[in-house]
């Protein structure tokens, strides 16, 4: 394991629910690639088991997999350029922090759930908050449009994840950037993946 790996599934999950577009790539009998927002099912342990979404119905990637229902989904989370000039460390090189997460899945279509992927992917960019907005919002507008999409429930085979994010700065060096680095989520995601470690 390596000190970027990480340290629960659970982190993983936390990546897609904070950043759901990930990019829907394929490779038969072309290569297609689609920006989607994505919803995780989790196991007991919040490990990702499924990633749950939509394509348009016009969208060619739908019939390449049909035919092909084999598929690569890419999250990525904070990332960022860390500058020398942040660190007092002689001879410190500059490098870029990230946090990404590869899922090799298996794509099955499920258009009886057009109505529950939809909700479900509101549900959870809409938040907690007391108005936030429905699909019942539409009235009937709502029916003729969802007949333009699928819904898809993307089985995980396997996950890699990297979270690059300064666990293997020295202690005065990882302070030095989380105070002087301005991009405000990044340095969050270092604080928490730096924590306990």
């Amino acid at each position: 394991m390596s000190v970027w790996s990480p340290r629960h599934p659970a982190e993983v999950a936390t990546l897609v629910a904070r950043h759901p577009l990930a990019w829907v790539v394929s490779r038969a009998p072309a290569f297609h690639a689609t920006p989607l927002p994505l919803v995780a099912d989790l196991d007991e342990e919040r490990a990702v088991t499924a990633l749950v979404g939509h394509f348009a119905l016009h969208n060619a990637q739908v019939e390449a997999l049909k035919a092909q229902p084999r598929a690569l989904i890419l999250f990525q989370g904070a990332e960022g350029y860390i500058s020398p000039e942040l660190v007092t460390q002689p001879q410190w090189a500059p490098t870029w922090n990230y946090a990404v997460a590869r899922f090799e899945v298996e794509v099955e279509f499920a258009p009886e759930e057009n109505g529950a992927a939809l909700e479900r992917l509101i549900a959870h960019v809409e938040g907690e908050r007391p108005d936030r907005w429905t699909v019942a919002r539409m009235g009937e507008r709502y029916e003729p449009m969802s007949r333009h999409i699928i819904a898809f429930r993307a089985r995980v085979l396997s996950c890699n994840a990297t979270f690059k994010l300064g666990q293997d700065e020295r202690p005065e060096s990882l302070a030095q950037i989380l105070a002087g680095h301005p991009d405000a989520e990044l340095t969050a995601a270092m604080r928490e993946a730096n924590e306990a470690r």
